[in-house]
C-alpha cells in the first residue's frame, strides 16, 4: 500500500526544487523565467494576506510596488546611496499609505476598499508621470555599473534568483507563522463573515488595517526587488493597474488564502507570459491578459477556491484509486 506524500517531505522536495532550479536549467532563458517566477510569488504572497486571507480585494496594490519601486533609485539619483539604502522608506512609505487608505474605507462595508485601492493607485500613476522630481514620465535610471556589491548590479540572474528566493521564503515563513496565531484566525473569521467576527469580539478594523500595513510591506520590497534587477522605473511599469491584476490574478488561480496557492498561480501563469511572449513578440502581452481573463472566468465558475483546493480534493481520491489499482 502506498503512502501520501506528507507535506513536510513536499515543502522539502519543492525547497530542493527552487534552489537545484538555476543550476540544473542554466540557460538565460530559463533563469529569466526563474527570477520572473519568484517576483511574481512575493507579489502575490503579500497581496495574499488581506485579499486571500482576510478576504479584502485590493485591485491597487501596485501603488506599493511602485513606492518600492521608486524609493531606491530615487535615494540613487538625489544622494548617490545604493539603491538598497531607499528599500526600508519604501516600506515606511507604503505603510503610511496603507494606513491612510485604511482608515477610511474600513469603516465602510462593500467593495468599498476595493474602489478606494483603485482610485488611488490611478491617480498616483498619474501624478508621477507629471513630477520632474521623480522623472516624470521618463522614469528613473539605477546604476549601470556596479561601484561594489551593495549596487547589487550583477551580470548574471543567479544572484538575483537567490536574493528573491530568499526573500520569498521569509514571506512563506512569516505567513505560516500568521497561520498559526490568533492574527490568522481573525483573518479568516472577517473574510467568512465581518458580522459574525466583530459579535465574537474579534477587532475587525484593527486585524484588517494590521493586514493591509503587512501586505503593503511585503509588497513594497516586491517592487524594490525589481527595480534593483531592472535598474529602471517609470510610472506604467510602476503603478500600472496590470500589475495589481497579475497579483490577484496569480494568487486566484492557485488558490486565494493558502500558503502556497500563489506559488501554483505563478508556475503557471509566468512560463506562460513567457512564452506568448517569445512565441508572438510584442502583441504576446495582450494575448497573456486575455488568456489571463479567460482563466478567471473559468476559475470563478468552476473553481473558485483556486487550483490548490481543487488537488487537496481531488489527491485523496487520486490516492485511493492508484491504491487499488497496485493491489490488483
Amino acid at each position: 500500500m502506498t503512502k501520501a506524500l506528507s507535506p513536510r517531505l513536499a515543502i522539502i522536495l519543492l525547497a530542493a526544487a527552487l534552489i537545484l532550479y538555476p543550476l540544473v536549467l542554466s540557460g538565460a532563458f530559463y533563469r529569466d523565467i526563474g527570477v520572473a517566477f519568484l517576483l511574481a510569488a512575493i507579489s502575490a504572497s503579500a497581496w495574499n494576506i488581506v485579499g486571500g486571507y482576510a478576504g479584502q480585494v485590493s485591485v491597487g496594490h501596485s501603488m506599493f510596488f511602485g513606492l518600492g519601486a521608486y524609493t531606491p533609485l530615487l535615494f540613487y539619483s538625489l544622494w548617490g546611496w545604493p539603491p538598497i539604502a531607499g528599500i526600508p522608506a519604501g516600506i515606511a512609505l507604503s505603510i503610511g499609505l496603507s494606513l491612510l487608505i485604511g482608515m477610511p474605507t474600513f469603516r465602510l462595508t462593500g467593495h468599498y476598499f476595493s474602489m478606494a485601492t483603485i482610485a488611488v493607485a490611478e491617480l498616483i500613476r498619474i501624478f508621477t508621470g507629471t513630477w520632474d522630481f521623480v522623472g516624470a514620465a521618463i522614469g528613473l535610471q539605477g546604476p549601470a555599473i556596479a561601484r561594489g556589491w551593495w549596487d547589487l548590479t550583477f551580470r548574471s540572474e543567479v544572484p538575483y534568483y537567490y536574493l528573491f528566493l530568499a526573500v520569498l521564503a521569509l514571506l512563506l515563513a512569516v505567513t505560516t507563522f500568521i497561520e498559526r496565531r490568533r492574527f490568522g484566525f481573525y483573518l479568516r473569521a472577517i473574510k467568512a463573515s465581518e458580522r459574525a467576527a466583530r459579535s465574537l469580539g474579534v477587532p475587525v478594523r484593527r486585524t484588517k488595517m494590521q493586514a493591509l500595513a503587512l501586505s503593503a510591506a511585503f509588497t513594497s520590497v516586491a517592487g524594490s526587488l525589481y527595480v534593483i534587477k531592472t535598474g529602471f522605473i517609470d510610472p506604467d511599469s510602476a503603478f500600472g493597474i496590470l500589475i495589481s491584476v497579475q497579483m490577484v490574478i496569480v494568487a486566484a488561480l492557485g488558490g486565494a488564502g493558502t500558503l502556497f496557492g500563489p506559488l501554483v498561480g505563478a508556475l503557471i501563469l509566468i512560463p506562460l507570459q513567457s512564452a506568448t511572449n517569445t512565441w508572438f513578440g510584442g502583441g504576446g502581452s495582450g494575448l497573456t491578459y486575455i488568456l489571463y481573463g479567460g482563466i478567471i472566468v473559468l476559475i470563478a465558475r468552476f473553481e473558485p477556491g483556486g487550483l490548490f483546493e481543487l488537488w487537496q480534493r481531488v489527491a485523496p481520491a487520486l490516492h485511493k484509486l492508484l491504491g487499488k489499482r497496485l493491489h490488483v
